[in-house]
C-alpha cells in the first residue's frame, strides 16, 4: 500500500480528482474523515504546511504540496512530477501608494514564510528584520508593523481590498509531487508507474 498526504482545499481536491481520472472509481473523503483508503491506497488529508513533515519522517510514502511550501520546510526529500495546478507566486507587497526602493538602511518585513523570505534578501545584501506572522499578514504594512509584506498571491485581489499591491515577485510555485527517499527506493517501481500515470493523465509525455 502506497501513502499518500494530501493537503486540505483546493490542491487536495484537484489531486483526487486526478486519482479518480486515472482508476476511474471515486476518490472521496467523508465529511470529517482524516484518512481514505482505496484499493491499494491510502490518502491522509493534512494541513498544506505539514504535509513535507509527514512525507519526511516516512508518516506517509508520497505527497501532494505546493513548492512555496517545499522550499520553506527545505526538507531532503525526492520531487517527482510538477503537477502544474494550484499556481501562485511568492511575493512582496507594499501599500498601494508606494514604490518598492531599497534605499533604506534596513527594513521591517512580516511573513509567515521566513527562510525564502530570509534567503531572498540575504542574496541581495539587504539587512531586513523578519516579524514572523501566521495570519491577516496584509494588516502589518497598514498599521506601521512591517515596511513590506512577503505572501502568497494568486489573483493579487487580496492585497488590492486591503490597499496593498504586489511589488516583486520572489518565486512561482505550483503543486509538486513527492516522494520520502526511503519509500522511493523500497517501492520505486510502484511510485514511478504512479507518476507516470498522474503525468499521462495531465497530459504529459
Amino acid at each position: 500500500m502506497l501513502t499518500i498526504a494530501l493537503p486540505k482545499g483546493r490542491i487536495g481536491d484537484d489531486s483526487l480528482a486526478l486519482f479518480e481520472k486515472i482508476f476511474a472509481k471515486e476518490f472521496r473523503f467523508g465529511e470529517r474523515k482524516l484518512i481514505l483508503e482505496i484499493d491499494d491506497f491510502r490518502f491522509l488529508r493534512v494541513r498544506n504546511q505539514d504535509v513535507p513533515t509527514y512525507v519526511y519522517h516516512q508518516a506517509a510514502d508520497l505527497g501532494v504540496v505546493g513548492l512555496d511550501v517545499l522550499e520553506e520546510k527545505g526538507l531532503d526529500l525526492v520531487r517527482l512530477l510538477d503537477l502544474g495546478f494550484g499556481a501562485c507566486s511568492v511575493s512582496i507587497g507594499i501599500k498601494e501608494d508606494e514604490e518598492l526602493t531599497f534605499n533604506k538602511p534596513s527594513y521591517r518585513v512580516a511573513t509567515k514564510m521566513e527562510n525564502i523570505t530570509r534567503e531572498f534578501f540575504s542574496k541581495k545584501a539587504i539587512p531586513v528584520e523578519i516579524i514572523k506572522l501566521y495570519g491577516s499578514i496584509e494588516l502589518a504594512p497598514l498599521v506601521g508593523l512591517a515596511d513590506m509584506i512577503v505572501d502568497i498571491v494568486e489573483t493579487g485581489e487580496t492585497m488590492k481590498q486591503n490597499g496593498l499591491k504586489p511589488a516583486l515577485t520572489i518565486m512561482q510555485s505550483s503543486a509538486y509531487f513527492i516522494a520520502n527517499k526511503n519509500s522511493f527506493y523500497d517501492k520505486k517501481e510502484k511510485i514511478l508507474a504512479l507518476r507516470q500515470q498522474l503525468q499521462e493523465a495531465l497530459g504529459g509525455a
